[in-house]
């Protein structure tokens, strides 16, 4: 039976950082086919109401990357776009010569949804981390991100280094490294259609139903490290408060 991972990226207004987003999805995408070569895997970018040119980049990458593709949608924010994302990935067929049935339930335990974030790094072995825990009997994998170095001042990275030595306990759910298993997913009534926080909601409910809820530090995915952010409650809003500025 094939085993099917589709990957959702919810794109606003991300020229800065796309490309360096699915370039890291490309490496991870050689190891998938290396390590899995007869599982299925396709990458959704949503975007979310883009006015720059992340569209146009997008596009641009897809040309050579028959795994990529997008959708367009207004600007309805990373819940609705996550959930968008993942209605569209579902509808597509399982292999062309097999599409799925009607109602779209066939074999959902062998099919995966993971997310990331269009300003974030997955690292190489990530897609392979995702199908191992799908093999693995996971309903859910909650992975780790860290703030990508280079967006932050000196004094405002020690200060993240200093809480989050190696070996530390996964404290966060975070929609930019984030698994979940297709038949789980429905039962969970999917991402709520909220402007921040979806991420939180569907594990909290994933937990309350006593899913196997697994997490992870390893193969944390990188994410930026700006102070300004898409959502008013974000990874952005989180460093900010947490760790302040350098001063």
């Amino acid at each position: 039976m094939t085993l099917r991972l589709d990957v959702v990226v919810p794109a606003h207004d991300e020229q800065d950082r796309i490309l360096a987003c699915l370039e890291a999805l490309a490496t991870a995408v050689t190891s998938l086919r290396h390590q899995h070569p007869d599982a299925s895997m396709h990458v959704t970018v949503v975007l979310d109401g883009c006015t720059d040119d992340t569209a146009g980049l997008v596009a641009s990458f897809a040309a050579g990357s028959p795994w990529l593709e997008t959708l367009v949608t207004d600007h309805v924010g990373v819940g609705r776009a996550r959930s968008l994302g993942a209605a569209h990935a579902l509808a597509r067929p399982l292999l062309p010569a097999r599409p799925l049935p009607p109602d779209g339930d066939d074999d959902l335990d062998r099919r995966w949804l993971a997310h990331t974030d269009a300003d974030s790094r997955v690292a190489a072995g990530w897609l392979v981390q995702q199908l191992d825990a799908l093999v693995a009997g996971t309903h859910v994998l909650v992975g780790a991100v860290v703030p990508d170095p280079d967006d932050l001042d000196a004094v405002v990275l020690a200060r993240w280094q200093a809480t989050h030595p190696p070996g530390a306990t996964l404290g966060h759910v975070h929609g930019a490294n984030l698994g979940i298993r297709v038949d789980a997913y429905r039962a969970l009534g999917g991402f709520d259609p909220v402007p921040e926080h979806e991420d939180v909601r569907l594990v909290a409910r994933a937990r309350a139903l006593e899913l196997r809820v697994d997490a992870t530090t390893s193969l944390p995915v990188v994410t930026s490290g700006r102070f300004d952010g898409r959502t008013p409650g974000g990874y952005a809003e989180h460093l900010r408060r947490t760790y302040g500025d350098a001063s």
